[in-house]
């Protein structure tokens, strides 16, 4: 049943070979989809959707075209030019992926009203990634009917093909996670495993003294896509970036002007974390936050212990330093790099005692009790399923020492019946007694106060006197006067069930909306020069 094959492929070990590989490319692309599109789109369970579910419909077409291709013209010339092809778009991805993406999200927001993201990432990824995964995809089958002699060692040599692919994926999985993109970024991280096919095609071609002419032009694209692939930066449109960077966890971005320095973890939605220079308040939610400490008790002559779980680059922590000093305060920040860049940009205090864990993990393993515990974990613009159900907050309020007062800030601020606001705050109505919500003006932000013992809101009027600072006192005033006692409802999140993905998604959805009726509007009245002359 072998077809005419080169003389390279005559003892089987480089069909292997590229059985392997390709498994390795399969899995790299995969994951570095995930780590180009998470700055634009999010890393939420929703994006990892689209990129899976996106990436099978390529495999699966692939596999169904490149079986018949193999039954109807047997040469292995054709697979290996479908690698060269593949590994010149994977390489191209880097350079061309962002403008891909900017052109499409421009193109749906004149098109689409409701689901922005979604559409979005899964247009991208039909672009970028269906073709090149397609003609991977042509891999295993093409080299099944290359590799099998007859029926008696079909079974071994497919077999044999399958672990190859395997081994290759499991390679491919954890080599972009743990060593690539935290070491080179993600562009690097897609030249490199292009590269890696590249060479497979090469190799082939250059053994047999043929098709040298593909193999030339195939070269020459691959050094271009090198050479300005690596050079560009996410957030593209910015050239004030003071830094821009990667973690296992996260894209990093550092901004900085005169006022403030500010870190994100996304190119187009919000701050989450900030330093003012002047020392001031920020006039975001960490401000209203500041109101937790004054709850518990806790002043300048009472200091106790507050923890932060998701301390990001400590800007509730420092001004916790400053307002309540001699308090023993400590964070848990799951990604160490955002600890770096807190130490080096923004001035987090050395007194500050930053642990690098999951929150959730860190209070199951700890027996200490805290007189304020903030609650402000995000991954990247969703919340971490893990620590939004009864068993966390559970957690949490075990935590908590007598009187204590627990602060989480909802950073999407959403209302009706279904919200995911309106599901959090039913999961903590559910276990604490006093619970009481506070919006912050001009902010998507929503912040929650709750405790066992001692309402929040009395305890707040009664201490706020012995505050020496005159700005904090006037930021107190705010906080009481916005207040709002919450009666819990029956939209409880378990950590069988805690849909906070599509909850979130749907919250941010209808944030895009309104600003998407604000650029389609000016698009219907001034046409495409009175929208471009707005940015």
């Amino acid at each position: 049943m072998t077809t005419n094959l080169r003389p390279i492929l005559k003892n089987k070990y480089y069909l292997y070979l590229t059985e392997f590989f390709a498994g390795v490319s399969v899995m790299a692309v995969e994951l570095g989809a995930s780590r180009l599109l998470a700055p634009y789109f999010s890393s939420s369970q929703i994006v990892w959707t689209i990129i899976i579910g996106t990436i099978m419909i390529a495999m699966a077409l692939g596999n169904l075209w490149g079986g018949r291709t193999a039954d109807k013209d047997p040469n292995t010339d054709r697979l290996y030019r479908r690698i060269l092809v593949a590994a010149v778009w994977i390489a191209a991805i880097p350079v061309v992926g962002k403008y891909i993406i900017l052109g499409i999200s421009g193109l749906l927001v004149l098109t689409i009203n409701t689901n922005f993201l979604i559409v979005a990432a899964f247009c991208t990824c039909m672009v970028l990634f269906v073709f090149p995964l397609f003609l991977l995809g042509t891999v295993t089958p093409s080299l099944v009917k290359y590799s099998v002699d007859s029926l008696e060692d079909s079974g071994k040599t497919v077999g044999t093909l399958g672990a190859f692919n395997t081994i290759g994926s499991i390679l491919g999985t954890f080599l972009p996670t743990f060593v690539t993109i935290p070491a080179v970024g993600t562009a690097v991280t897609f030249l490199l495993f292009s590269g890696i096919l590249l060479a497979i095609g090469l190799i082939y071609f250059l053994s047999s003294k043929t098709q040298w002419k593909k193999c030339l032009v195939s070269l020459v694209l691959f050094a271009a896509c090198a050479l300005f692939g690596n050079s560009g930066s996410f957030a593209f449109w910015a050239n004030d970036l003071t830094y821009e960077g990667e973690s296992v966890y996260n894209y990093l971005q550092v901004t900085e002007n005169e006022r403030h320095v500010s870190l994100s973890t996304n190119v187009l939605f919000g701050v989450q974390s900030v330093r003012m220079k002047s020392d001031n308040l920020t006039g975001m939610y960490y401000d209203y936050a500041l109101a937790a400490p004054v709850m518990a008790g806790l002043d300048q002559s009472n200091p106790g212990r507050i923890l932060i779980l998701g301390n990001g680059t400590g800007t509730f922590a420092t001004q916790c330093t400053r307002y309540f000093p001699g308090s023993k305060i400590s964070g848990v920040e799951i990604d160490d790099k955002i600890t770096d860049l807190a130490k080096t940009y923004f001035a987090l205090p050395e007194t500050v005692d930053v642990t690098t864990y999951d929150g959730r993990a860190y209070l199951q393993a700890i027996e200490g009790q805290y007189d304020v515990i903030q609650v402000d974990a995000y991954q990247d613009i969703t919340i971490p399923f893990q620590m939004s159900s009864t068993e966390f907050f559970t957690l949490v309020k075990e935590h908590l020492a007598p009187g204590g007062v627990m602060v989480v800030n909802l950073n999407i601020h959403s209302d009706g019946e279904g919200s995911i606001n309106q599901a959090l705050c039913d999961t903590i109505a559910s276990l604490f007694p006093h619970v009481y919500t506070v919006d912050v003006p001009g902010a998507t932000n929503r912040e929650l106060f709750a405790s066992m013992d001692g309402d929040p809101l009395r305890t707040l009027a009664q201490e706020k006197g012995s505050v020496t600072a005159s700005d904090l006192r006037t930021q107190l005033d705010k906080v009481q006067d916005g207040l709002r006692h919450y009666v819990g409802g029956e939209r409880i999140l378990t950590d069988d069930q805690a849909p906070v993905e599509v909850l979130g998604m749907r919250a941010i959805d209808g944030l895009i909306q309104a600003e998407l009726q604000y650029y389609q509007k000016i698009y219907r009245e001034e046409g495409l020069k009175g929208l471009l002359a707005q940015f």
